[in-house]
């Protein structure tokens, strides 16, 4: 059933996958609207919810939802990744934070709170946007008029681009931290001029099948040939592909330590016993893996830097959690 990124329409396909198709969980969903709109009939209904594809804190909390797991890592655990980083080289920066007001941008700015407690009001000088506004142009400029040194963006593509071109544009330079979810080389840095982009530093934890780092690495020369077999014609190099072919993976890990019993509370129980999943794409050193009290099943992200060209890795795998 398509949702269309409707919530109201989310939750009216929903329904009637469970009362009248009578579906043993719910897999792979997708935006976090539509996920937030479903979750509360689903975990009322002791429905499965499983590896939903939406960072946001509310998809990581076992004692509120116990039946939905999310996939990705967390948006306010990668936001701690990130003011982790800048510490350690400069423990009393002073950081711009530009953020979405949806639970996305929100969610990222409660992981900088988690990190500098105290000192976030005299450390950070924060911006928002709504996702109805033209530009975030202005939002640059007041920031820019703090002289921040470093600068987070909690964005979606369209208007990460924007910020990356105006900061550019009006001579500020700050390091950018930007989410993964608008690390897309042709949706975001593309569209903002990879010029303007050298150097930004993002996180991640899918392979990128155009990376030069991986034409020889088997596991993705065994994704290629899947893609190709699957996908003919599609654009192997947007991760959502990589995203939804991951959550398979999971699921049918999940449905195979089912073994006969295919009951919801079984599903359940066993998507949060994963110990150690893989998958052809995931970073090196990254698995999947789900407890009862911690059931985000990726919680680790290696920090990128874009060099004009590509993402290039650098550092150690850093836990979101």
């Amino acid at each position: 059933m398509d949702d269309g990124y409707s919530p109201p329409r989310a939750v009216e396909q929903t329904r009637r996958l469970v009362e009248q198709d009578g579906v043993a969980f719910i897999g792979g969903s997708v935006g976090t609207p539509s996920l937030a709109a479903t979750e509360p009939y689903l975990n009322s209904h002791k429905v499965p919810q499983i590896f939903v594809v939406s960072g946001v804190d509310r998809m990581h909390q076992p004692k509120t939802y116990p039946w939905t797991v999310g996939w990705p890592p967390s948006y306010r655990g990668e936001a701690r990744v990130f003011v982790r980083h800048i510490l350690h080289d400069v423990p009393d920066a002073k950081i711009a934070l530009i953020y979405q007001n949806d639970d996305l941008g929100k969610d990222e700015l409660q992981g900088v709170k988690d990190l500098l407690g105290d000192a976030f009001d005299r450390s950070v000088t924060v911006a928002s946007y709504e996702v109805t506004d033209p530009t975030a142009d202005s939002q640059v400029a007041s920031l820019q008029a703090g002289g921040a040194p470093f600068l987070l963006i909690a964005a979606t593509p369209k208007f990460a681009a924007q910020i990356i071109r105006k900061a550019y544009d009006t001579g500020w330079k700050p390091q950018i931290y930007m989410s993964f979810v608008a690390s897309s080389i042709t949706g975001t840095l593309v569209p903002a001029g990879v010029e303007r982009a050298v150097g930004v530093i993002s996180s991640a934890y899918l392979k990128d099948p155009n990376d030069p780092a991986w034409r020889d690495d088997p596991d993705m020369a065994a994704y290629r040939a899947f893609f190709g077999k699957y996908m003919p014609g599609s654009d192997i190099g947007d991760s959502f592909f990589e995203s939804g072919y991951t959550i398979g993976k999971a699921i049918a890990a999940t449905l195979r330590q089912c073994g006969d019993d295919l009951s919801r509370e079984n599903i359940m129980r066993q998507a949060l016993h994963l110990d150690g999943v893989g998958s052809e794409v995931l970073l090196p050193g990254i698995k999947m893996s789900t407890t009862p009290t911690e059931n985000d099943p990726l919680h680790q992200l290696q920090l990128v830097r874009f060099d004009g060209k590509t993402w290039v890795r650098f550092g150690e795998m850093l836990s979101s959690r």
